[in-house]
């Protein structure tokens, strides 16, 4: 039963056919038992290693599923500090915030209404994947003595850190003493998830605790737990809504965020939408500005302009895997400044190595308001190449599916294995490639980029009949 809500970074199912309260329960047990251990390994006896930070976000199911994991992690040792309704990045912060063993927040994310579910993170706010944990959590919470009660000397205390956090936060925040009288004029669409409570926490009620900041309200009611849109900023009919509301209304830019506001995707001046990895590349100068010469993490799926600017800015590209387990790793190896994914995760170093919405949020502000150029302009000369968007194709034989187009494109150009398959032509036949496995689904994701639509839609003739069947949503 377990088994089918643990997934390759979170745990996450429908509930409560999928996911029930009793695992809610083993999975504290088994949460409590692996961050104890891993602290203990660490060498870290500190009282505070005996403690488990948690947090939830808006979800009709989600406090009965806290109060449930929170038994388990009782029953099992640990005792925990209880964040209330918080942003999943704000986890990321508490963790480091009281130097305690790690911490879980009750979230599905981007996921509808139904769904419910849990991600971890251990010391340092580092990641809990299923290489990185969650394969021993799975197994400590099915084997776990269902009669288990709670521990002596465990305890559970609520505790506010919002004041901290928003002072973390807005460090990375900078309007460069623009006139109050001349605010910058933003749209934010909180999906009616977990950025409705942390922007006006962070940035007062529509923008009224920063000088020079003006933000224009939507979709900010999270206090039913239902959705006006489904909270998943990738796909454009769920920013239908902010993209009108922006021209309407004159702003600058319109931003929005995923249910747990961990993920932030941005719309220009005009109402259209900026790709996460355009983003990226047009927050290096940005960034190497901070620290010349530094590293700047992006996704294997991002458009070539990425490494182009990184190069150009005299920066050092780190080309890496898709995910945030992988991302925050390869930032955290290398000392990088920042990291972008083509998802709507941006990665700090001065966030303890951790992705936040809302620093990306002062970040993209920081940036637009250092410029005399509107968004549209800023992002116009990044945006030279043409890009397919992920393409899934049903295929149960992905294996042997990616065989074949090494084989078939092996003498083409570069081939790398860094995550499925890489076939890069770029300075030869002018595109590239790059095809993935789901982790979930008996599914391969197709990336195309090339210098002309022409060349995007050979290249895509040529291989799609090797990837299966075309899925068309």
């Amino acid at each position: 039963m377990l088994g089918r809500v643990f997934k390759a970074y979170d745990i996450r199912g429908t509930y409560p056919d999928l996911l029930t309260d009793y695992m809610a329960w083993q999975i504290g047990c088994g949460t409590a038992k692996f961050l104890l251990e891993e602290a203990e390994q660490d060498g870290e006896t500190t009282p505070m290693m005996k403690s488990v930070i948690i947090g939830r976000d808006m979800r009709q199911s989600s406090p009965t599923l806290r109060d449930e994991l929170v038994r388990g992690l009782t029953c099992n040792h640990a005792s925990v500090i209880d964040l209330g309704l918080v942003d999943t990045p704000m986890m990321y912060f508490a963790i480091n915030y009281l130097d305690c063993s790690g911490g879980v927040v009750v979230t599905a994310s981007h996921n509808p209404p139904q769904y419910n579910g849990f991600k971890i993170s251990k010391r340092k706010a580092k990641p809990v994947g299923e290489q990185t944990g969650l394969s021993e959590v799975r197994k400590y919470a099915a084997m776990v003595d269902k009669n288990l009660e709670p521990q002596e000397g465990t305890s559970v205390e609520e505790r506010d850190l919002w004041e901290a956090y928003a002072k973390h936060v807005l460090k990375f925040l900078d309007l460069g003493g623009r006139d109050a009288s001349k605010p910058l004029k933003i749209v934010v669409d909180a999906s009616n998830g977990m950025a409705g409570t942390m922007c006006p926490r962070i940035f007062g009620k529509n923008g009224e605790a920063v000088d020079g900041l003006e933000i224009i309200e939507m979709n900010f009611d999270n206090s039913k737990g239902e959705f006006v849109h489904e909270p998943n900023p990738l796909v454009a009919a769920n920013l239908e809504m902010l993209c009108e509301e922006v021209v309407k209304q004159g702003a600058d830019l319109g931003l929005c965020f995923d249910g747990d506001a961990d993920r932030c995707v941005a719309v220009d001046e005009k109402g259209q939408i900026v790709p996460c990895d355009i983003m990226t590349a047009l927050l290096v100068p940005y960034f190497l500005d901070q620290q010349p010469g530094s590293g700047i993490v992006y996704d294997l799926r991002s458009t070539k302009a990425v490494k182009e600017e990184i190069e150009k800015h005299s920066g050092k590209p780190l080309r890496g895997r898709v995910g945030h387990v992988f991302m925050k790793q390869l930032l955290a190896e290398n000392g990088a400044i920042f990291g972008g994914e083509l998802s709507g995760h941006f990665y700090f170093r001065k966030n303890f190595n951790a992705d936040s919405g809302a620093i990306a949020m002062a970040t993209f502000l920081s940036v637009l308001a250092h410029s005399d150029k509107p968004m549209s302009d800023m992002v116009a000369p990044l945006m030279r190449y043409v890009q397919s968007g992920e393409i899934n194709f049903e295929n149960e034989e992905q294996d042997e599916a990616l065989e074949t187009v090494m084989e078939t494109f092996g003498d083409r150009g570069d081939i790398d294995e860094l995550d499925g398959v890489t076939v890069d032509c770029f300075d030869t036949e002018g595109w590239w490639m790059n095809i993935r496995k789901s982790n979930t689904e008996p599914l391969l994701r197709l990336n195309i980029e090339a210098k002309t639509q022409e060349q995007l839609d050979e290249v895509y003739a040529e291989v799609s009949p090797l990837l299966g069947t075309k899925v068309d949503h």
